[in-house]
């Protein structure tokens, strides 16, 4: 167990893990939920076990020399990016950094890992897509230089933006049987989406790296993005207060949906639904088709940086110290989780457990087993989002086709 754990038997609250000597920032799930990740302003990644009694701590990935903002997880590695501007490949059985991948020139936001790629954004205005693995490379790794090799291992770099470059989505064409065009599995339709601080999405070819459309509405910076499960409808969350549905296609503005107070920094689509958490501290559950807010689930006191559906409860993080649980239908808080001292940055799920990342350092366990809808309340919208799976993991610990990320800090630009 992680030395500095402690249980707390009168309350939900499991395990206290005060490893981390800095905030949470982040943290990341394996595709079969045995491996937890959490990245630290500390500069370090921790793993965690997930599937024992108690919460052990696996491994520290050290090397970073700024703070930890992304993680990804593919196979047997573990990928993360920093505000040091580089992204390090960690081996998870050995704890060695494996690859350093450099080229951004600020600090990297977001990354995306589907095993072959990894797409990344960055504080730069840009975003690039990288191989995943050396042995892809058409020269051998070890004739070329460190910036030769740096350079081959940056197969595009996205520009267009005009400031930093939050959330990103990646959306692989479907797979149809055929030849890939080249041999890296690129498909002429595969699309990259970004969003920037320059108030716009855009979306991009992935094999030519060209801008194909550009989502023009918002009047402040983008600052969430997801997708329907079949890639066509693109929603925005903009710190503008409002979101945006577009068709993706044709990078058409389709609704608006007003209600927010605050910038709009989470974003979840479950089926039919869209449920958005914001600055000013509450989140919405929204009819996709007609832009519509039928719900509002209110009584946290700060930011909603996250929001989540798991086993048919709808779970928030707030900046207030708290986890919340509600009932999706009826917007009733179901339960507080308090614990934090200060604000919760990050949390995901496994079974009855919730995990809990916070600007205190702590990394807390929760037992959401007793949190229950009322009787004879049918579970409409099943568990997560509705997303075909591709085993990409994202900072909200989405596993899906579609790649989505939220949680913009608009403290830092």
């Amino acid at each position: 167990m992680g030395g500095g754990a402690s249980k707390d038997k009168n309350s939900r609250l499991l395990e206290t893990i005060i490893d981390h000597e800095k905030e949470i920032n982040c943290m990341a799930l394996s595709e079969d939920q045995s491996l937890l990740v959490t990245g630290s302003e500390d500069c370090t990644a921790r793993m965690w076990s997930t599937k024992s009694d108690e919460t052990e701590c696996l491994g520290i990935l050290k090397g970073h020399l700024s703070y930890i903002t992304c993680i990804g997880i593919s196979d047997v590695f573990v990928v993360t990016g920093s505000s040091d501007k580089t992204i390090r490949k960690w081996d998870m059985t050995t704890c060695e950094c494996v690859y350093v991948y450099r080229g951004h020139e600020a600090r990297v936001q977001r990354i995306i890992c589907t095993g072959e790629f990894i797409f990344s954004t960055s504080y730069d205005k840009s975003a690039k897509a990288w191989l995943f693995d050396e042995e892809d490379l058409s020269d051998d790794p070890a004739e070329l230089t460190q910036a030769q090799l740096d350079n081959a291992m940056c197969i595009r770099t996205f520009k267009g933006h005009t400031k930093a470059v939050y959330p990103i989505i990646y959306i692989p064409a479907p797979d149809d049987g055929a030849e890939s065009p080249d041999e890296m599995s690129i498909s002429p339709n595969d699309i990259i989406i970004t969003g920037s601080g320059d108030k716009t999405a855009k979306s991009w070819s992935f094999l030519y790296g060209t801008c194909l459309q550009t989502f023009k509405g918002h009047k402040d910076t983008v600052a969430s993005m997801v997708t329907d499960s079949t890639g066509r409808t693109l929603y925005t969350g903009s710190a503008d207060r409002t979101i945006r549905s577009w068709n993706i296609q044709r990078g058409e503005c389709l609704k608006v949906m007003e209600g927010h107070e605050g910038p709009v920094i989470s974003l979840t689509v479950v089926n039919r639904l869209l449920y958005s958490g914001s600055q000013d501290g509450t989140a919405r559950c929204w009819v996709r088709e007609f832009g519509d807010c039928t719900r509002v689930y209110r009584g946290a006191k700060h930011s909603i940086v996250s929001v989540k559906l798991h086993n048919g409860i709808l779970f928030t993080a707030s900046g207030d110290t708290c986890a919340r649980a509600y009932d999706p239908k009826t917007a009733a808080l179901k339960k507080t989780f308090q614990g934090h001292m200060t604000g919760v940055l990050c949390m995901t799920f496994v079974g009855n457990k919730m995990y809990t990342g916070g600007s205190d350092s702590t990394l807390r366990v929760w037992d959401i087993k007793d949190v229950h809808l009322e009787e004879n309340q049918d579970i409409e919208d099943d568990d997560e989002d509705s997303s075909p799976k591709l085993n990409l993991q994202s900072l909200d610990e989405q596993s899906g086709r579609i790649g989505g990320y939220d949680n913009v800090d608009m403290s830092r630009g």
